[in-house]
C-alpha cells in the first residue's frame, strides 16, 4: 500500500453543495433514519427507496445515504464521480440527481480478495481485504463529511447499512453499520428476511450478539418479503418483539414488481420469462459490472432476455449475444473461455447472429487487451476474441463522464455515460458505433454484425431503443422505461404505506 494514499484521504478536496434543494420555510429539520439488515440481501436497498419516495410524497426534502457499498454496478454522478447503483435509484426516488456524497465509500471487487476503493466518487487505491480492515477508521471522517453535507441540505436523510451488524467480528473500525450509527447518533431499524427462512433467529440472534450501546440505537424491526397471509406470522412477530425488546413496525409482503426497478445485483434481474420474440442473451461474467444496461431490455415487449450463467452453452436460437461490462476484462476473458463461450460466440457469428460488446465486453471482442501497468493483476497481455480489429491498452486514469452521442446506424441521438479504464484503437474504429462530440466512439466489424461501444445506459433512452430494435425487426409498442420506473417507485411507496407504520418510522427522527 503506497504511503501517499493515506495523505490522499486528508487532502481530498471539499466540494460546495450545489445538488440539493433548499429546505422549505417552516419545515422541521429531521436528522436521519438508518435501515440495517439482519443479513445480506434482505431488501434494505428497496426498502430505503420506498421510504425515500414515501417521504418525498409527504412533502419532505429527502436524500439517500449509504456510508459504504460494495458493488461493481456503479452510476456516474452529476458531480463527476461514481456511486453504487442502488443509491442512484434511491436518489431518483427522492427526485434528486445522484451525487457522490450519497455513497462516499464504494468498494469495487476485482478479485476474491481485492477491490478498488472509491472515496467520494474517485478511485484512491486498490487494496486487499485484510489491508482494508485496517484502513476503515481513516474513512470515517470522509463518511461523516458527506453525511453532514446531505443532512444540512435536506429535511431527512435515509441511510442504508451494508451486510449485517450481526457480523460483530467486523465491528472494530466499522463505518457501514453500527460504527456509523454510533458516530451519527442515528436511530436504526433492523430488517429481517422471512423468505429465506429463520427470520426469528435472524432478529433475535442479532440482538443477542450486539454490543449494548449499539443495541440501544435499534428502535425496532420490520419483517420483509412475506408471502401469503401476514396474520399467519402473528405469533412469530410477538416472539421477536418479546425476545428482543424492540417494537415491530410491520410485516411487509413480497413486492412483486421489484424486478421493474434497476437492480444492483445481476442475479436480481429476475423478470418473468417471456416466450418468443427477439432472443437476447447476456453472458453473466464473473465480474459483471454496470449491467443496468439490461434493465430496459428485460421489460421491453417483443424481446426475450436470457441471463446466461456459468456452465450453460449459448442457445442456438439466440439472435443477439451481449458481452456486458466487467470489472476485470482480462480475468473475465479467461472466465469466458473456461465456459466455452468463445467457441459458442464464434459459432453464433458464423450462423449470422449478432454480438454487442459494452465497455469491458467491447474490449474483449478485440485482438488483445494489454495491461502494461498491472492494473488488473500482473502486467501482461491477454488475447481477445478477435471479432473486432482493435487493441485495448489499459491505463491508470479512469474516464467518467455523461455523454450525448449520435448512433451511426440509426442516426438517433442517445444519452449515456462512460466509466472505464483503457483506450481501444484499430482498423474497425473506422466504422464507429457512434459519434461523441464529433469523434468516433466504438467499432463495428466489416460484416456489421459485431459491434462494440463504451456507452452505458443507452437502452434507457426510449427513442433510441425503439429505433435500435427496428433494426432487428422488432416494432416497439411505445414502452417508456423511465415512466415505468417512476410508476413502480410510487407503487412501492404505496405498498409500504399499506403494510408498515411509515408515520411512526419517520417519527423516530423527531
Amino acid at each position: 500500500m503506497p504511503p501517499s494514499w493515506f495523505s490522499a484521504l486528508s487532502k481530498y478536496p471539499r466540494r460546495r453543495r450545489t445538488h440539493a434543494p433548499q429546505r422549505p420555510a417552516g419545515v422541521h429539520a429531521l436528522p436521519g433514519l438508518m435501515i440495517q439488515g439482519a443479513g445480506s440481501n434482505v431488501g434494505k436497498s428497496l426498502l430505503v427507496a420506498g421510504l425515500c419516495r414515501a417521504a418525498r410524497l409527504r412533502g419532505l426534502a429527502v436524500a439517500p445515504f449509504k456510508p459504504q457499498n460494495m458493488s461493481n454496478n456503479a452510476a456516474v454522478t452529476a458531480d463527476g464521480g461514481e456511486i453504487g447503483r442502488a443509491q442512484a435509484l434511491q436518489a431518483l426516488a427522492c427526485g434528486l440527481a445522484p451525487v457522490t456524497d450519497m455513497n462516499p465509500v464504494l468498494l469495487k471487487p476485482e478479485s476474491e480478495n481485492g477491490a478498488q476503493v472509491i472515496l467520494q466518487g474517485k478511485h484512491v487505491t486498490t487494496t486487499r481485504a485484510l489491508e482494508y480492515a485496517k484502513l476503515k477508521p481513516r474513512l470515517l471522517g470522509a463518511v461523516m463529511e458527506s453525511f453532514t453535507r446531505l443532512s444540512q441540505a435536506h429535511d431527512l436523510v435515509i441511510v442504508e447499512g451494508a451486510g449485517s451488524p450481526a457480523e460483530v467480528n467486523l465491528r472494530v473500525g466499522d463505518i457501514a453499520n453500527m460504527g456509523f450509527a454510533r458516530a451519527a447518533r442515528m436511530p436504526v431499524i433492523l430488517i429481517g428476511d422471512i423468505d429465506r427462512g429463520g427470520v426469528i433467529a435472524q432478529l433475535v440472534g442479532t440482538r443477542a450478539v450486539l454490543d449494548p450501546e449499539d443495541a440501544a440505537l435499534v428502535r425496532g424491526f420490520v419483517v420483509n418479503k412475506f408471502r401469503g397471509d401476514p396474520r399467519l406470522f402473528d405469533e412469530g412477530y410477538s416472539i421477536i418483539a418479546e425476545r428482543t425488546g424492540w417494537p415491530g413496525f410491520g410485516v411487509l409482503p413480497w413486492f412483486a414488481d421489484a424486478w421493474r426497478l434497476p437492480a444492483e445485483d445481476a442475479l436480481d434481474l429476475n423478470a418473468p420469462v417471456a416466450q418468443g420474440g427477439l432472443h437476447v442473451v447476456c453472458l453473466v461474467l464473473s465480474r459483471i459490472a454496470n449491467f443496468d444496461d439490461l434493465d430496459p431490455l428485460a421489460q421491453e415487449p417483443g424481446l426475450r432476455l436470457t441471463m446466461l450463467g456459468a456452465g450453460q452453452p449459448i442457445p442456438g436460437d439466440a439472435d443477439l449475444v451481449i458481452l456486458p461490462g466487467t470489472k476485470s476484462t482480462r480475468g473475465d476473458l479467461e472466465f469466458l473461455r473456461a465456459q466455452g463461450w468463445d467457441v459458442d460466440i464464434a459459432a453464433h457469428i458464423r450462423r449470422g447472429g449478432h454480438v454487442l460488446g459494452i465497455c469491458g465486453g467491447y474490449q474483449m471482442l478485440g485482438a488483445s487487451v494489454e495491461d502494461p501497468f498491472g492494473i488488473e493483476g500482473p502486467a501482461g497481455r491477454t488475447p481477445g476474441l478477435g471479432h473486432l480489429d482493435i487493441t485495448t491498452i489499459l491505463q491508470p486514469v479512469k474516464l467518467l463522464r455523461r455523454v450525448q452521442a449520435t448512433h451511426i446506424a440509426t442516426g438517433m441521438c442517445v444519452s449515456g455515460y462512460e466509466i472505464h479504464i483503457g483506450q481501444s484503437d484499430g482498423a474497425d474504429r473506422a466504422r464507429p458505433f457512434a459519434l461523441v462530440d464529433g469523434a468516433p466512439e466504438g467499432a463495428v466489424s466489416a460484416c456489421g454484425r459485431v459491434q462494440g461501444s463504451y456507452l452505458h445506459g443507452m437502452f434507457s433512452d426510449d427513442t433510441f431503443r425503439a429505433a435500435w430494435l427496428r433494426s432487428f425487426g422488432v416494432v416497439s409498442e411505445g414502452f417508456q422505461y423511465g415512466q415505468r420506473v417512476e410508476q413502480t417507485l410510487n407503487a412501492l411507496a404505496a405498498h409500504l404505506e399499506a403494510h408498515l407504520d411509515v408515520e411512526a418510522l419517520l417519527g423516530l427522527t423527531d
